[in-house]
């Protein structure tokens, strides 16, 4: 017998109530309805597609942009025990061949794949897979009016038709009137139902320096030891900003790690699981790190640059 909502709500994720938005985003999915969530950094969005998951037939596709949040968000899931895979740039080939089979044969609950991927044969081998749900997170990413338009998201345009015409649930946090219009248009999506959430945030408190009347570094260090303990990102504009800013760090105790595009996929996988498993408090990054983390306590942010 097919669980409700509310049984998967309580038994696989373990919540005794939904956010808001959350059951009325997820009733349209498995109502077979296109649908449009706007909801705020930490509403939950992910869980309108991930208990849909566990109770429709066939695989949940789900394209984002970031290749952390992606990892973070896998590992998550199979510690709740869903067949959820990742298909990224990141994987060896032998590996990214394995899980397309997989996928292909209906192995998964659950798959991300990066709007990259679509390029070349993946696209039209996905034809032939059992994908009942297609969700784009991050959607904003579409829109030529959107903040973070990216040209890969216009290649899914066309791709729910070619899927069969399934559902389409697209996913921001931050769309204007005008980019969701856009998003529903690029997406072809049909009579969809929406729910737009409360953006304010009476947690957050956004703080202003001044650069160049001081030392940046020490004012860093100063509001890093402000928080001790507790977990951290700061963000850089170049590289080297970040090694020598984290060296800095290091050297007066802080247990902080680097993390940028220059680094080996090894590493950092490694920056990324110490911080992951709070082994490290600090990650200092360029925007390569994604504005994404699924991290639950990550209590500041500073922008060096």
């Amino acid at each position: 017998m097919t669980e409700t909502p509310e049984q998967v709500l309580r038994g696989v994720f373990g919540y005794e109530s939904f956010r808001p938005g959350q059951e009325e985003v997820i009733e349209a999915v498995l109502s077979g309805a296109d649908c449009i969530g706007v909801m705020p950094t930490g509403a939950g969005k992910s869980l309108t597609f991930q208990l849909p998951a566990r109770i429709l037939p066939g695989t949940v596709l789900v394209l984002s942009p970031l290749i952390s949040l992606m990892k973070d968000q896998v590992d998550a899931l199979r510690e709740l025990g869903f067949r959820a895979a990742a298909i990224n740039s990141s994987l060896p080939r032998v590996e990214w061949d394995e899980r397309v089979e997989s996928l292909l044969r209906g192995d998964y609950e659950l798959v991300y794949l990066a709007p990259e991927a679509l390029e070349g044969r993946l696209r039209e081998r996905l034809r032939d897979a059992p994908i009942s749900l297609m969700v784009v997170d991050e959607a904003h990413c579409i829109s030529q009016w959107g903040h973070d338009f990216r040209p890969s998201y216009r290649r899914l345009r066309g791709l729910r038709d070619e899927l069969g015409g399934i559902p389409v649930l697209a996913l921001t946090a931050t769309a204007t009137r005008r980019v969701a219009r856009d998003i529903l248009r690029q997406l072809g999506m049909r009579k969809p139902a929406g729910f737009k959430g409360s953006f304010f945030r009476p947690n957050l408190v956004i703080g202003c320096r001044k650069k160049g009347e001081g030392n940046t570094r020490r004012e860093i260090l100063s509001l890093v030891r402000r928080h001790e303990g507790e977990s951290g990102i700061i963000y850089c504009l170049s590289r080297r900003s970040v090694e020598t800013t984290a060296a800095f760090l290091v050297e007066r105790g802080i247990r902080a790690v680097p993390y940028h595009a220059g680094l080996s996929d090894g590493e950092r996988e490694r920056a990324q699981e110490s911080f992951a498993r709070d082994e490290v408090d600090l990650v200092v990054a360029t925007i390569a790190f994604g504005m994404g983390i699924d991290k639950s306590n990550v209590r500041f942010v500073i922008h060096r640059d």
